[in-house]
């Protein structure tokens, strides 16, 4: 009745490896597979559209995560951006609002924030600039 269809699952060779026991105070940005069993205190920014995190039951951020696809099974202590495909793992605990096209969730994960689904079309987004802008062309518009 229910199958676990294991063809879906996120997989990436480990370009890089942040061992238990090392913390780092500072931005990530990487290109590959990155696979965290440390600390990182500061953003993680994934360089190429096949770029993957892997946050281990060890694994702990402290600030955001931007990234094509993610498993975690740490704690994020962040907003999390993920691009393309999540896997939440059961130990996995998010502090911070979940942005994600595809989701994958076990039971057991925990997220305090909002779960965001992005469609991953491109948006013309609007700014207090813009805003002011379009307001004044039609103040212009109308005194003329």
């Amino acid at each position: 009745m229910f199958r676990s269809d294991k063809r879906d699952r996120v997989v990436a060779s480990i370009s890089t490896l942040i061992a238990d026991g090392t913390t780092i105070h500072g931005d990530i940005q990487f290109d590959g597979g990155l696979h965290l069993d440390g600390a990182v205190h500061g953003t993680i920014a994934a360089e190429g559209p096949g770029a993957v995190l892997t946050l281990s039951e060890k694994g702990r951020v402290k600030g955001e995560v931007h990234v094509f696809s993610a498993v975690i099974n740490g704690m994020v202590e962040g907003d999390l951006h993920v691009a393309e495909r999540l896997e939440l793992g059961a130990s996995a605990r998010i502090n911070g609002n979940v942005y994600y096209k595809v989701l994958e969730m076990t039971a057991g994960a925990q997220v305090t924030g909002s779960m965001n689904y992005v469609d991953g079309t491109p948006r013309r987004l609007t700014g207090p600039v813009a805003d002011a802008d379009a307001a004044a062309g039609a103040t212009a518009t109308a005194s003329a």
